[in-house]
């Protein structure tokens, strides 16, 4: 599962001109499923997958201490009771890297991503306090608005990132493997 955090004064969805849903400072969460059996996903996401991510966005210190504003990245939405505007988005999923068509097979298909997505709600629901997380309305269109606080976002992933290697060209010719364009060790994390 993938999500973009995004920390916001508001947020809303709209369907079709009417507000379904709508929060105050807190967290903005858009949402992608994926499905294995590809190349860069080997196995569908899991309410494993869900608990990860439930968790990292449950805890994750965005917000300044409200003692000392100038303390930054002290608090999470709990700390702060903020609310937190879930919208499900499958072009999370997409790959981007041949052509310029968005390819997104590996965005888990509706019916079974709906059920995922509806059990990533309860258990995040269930882990914080249900009145303070409010979601869209799946599959349909919708309109996001939000006021991005500072801005500040961060792009979650609720698997371990995986290096690849991958050839890279070299002047005169040479190949040498590399890891995501970066050839010898992976940076310490």
């Amino acid at each position: 599962m993938r999500a973009v955090v995004q920390r916001v004064s508001s947020a809303s969805v709209s369907v079709e001109g009417q507000v379904i849903s709508q929060i105050s400072r807190g967290l903005m969460v858009l949402v992608g499923i994926g499905k294995g059996k590809t190349s860069r996903l080997p196995i569908d996401d899991t309410e494993s997958d869900v608990s990860s991510l439930t968790n990292k966005i449950l805890s994750l210190r965005v917000f300044s201490d409200a003692v000392d504003a100038s303390k930054m990245w002290k608090n999470n939405v709990r700390d702060v009771e903020g609310d937190i505007l879930c919208v499900s988005q499958f072009t999370l999923l997409a790959e981007t890297r041949k052509g310029n068509k968005p390819d997104f097979h590996n965005a888990m298909p509706g019916e079974q991503s709906r059920a995922l997505y509806t059990t990533f709600l309860e258990v995040l629901r269930r882990a914080y306090k249900p009145e303070k997380v409010q979601d869209g309305r799946f599959g349909a269109m919708m309109n996001v608005t939000l006021t991005n606080e500072g801005p500040v976002t961060f792009t979650l992933d609720s698997r371990k990132f995986e290096y690849t290697p991958v050839p890279v060209s070299l002047a005169g010719g040479s190949t040498v493997q590399a890891v995501n364009g970066m050839s010898g060790d992976p940076p310490a994390q």
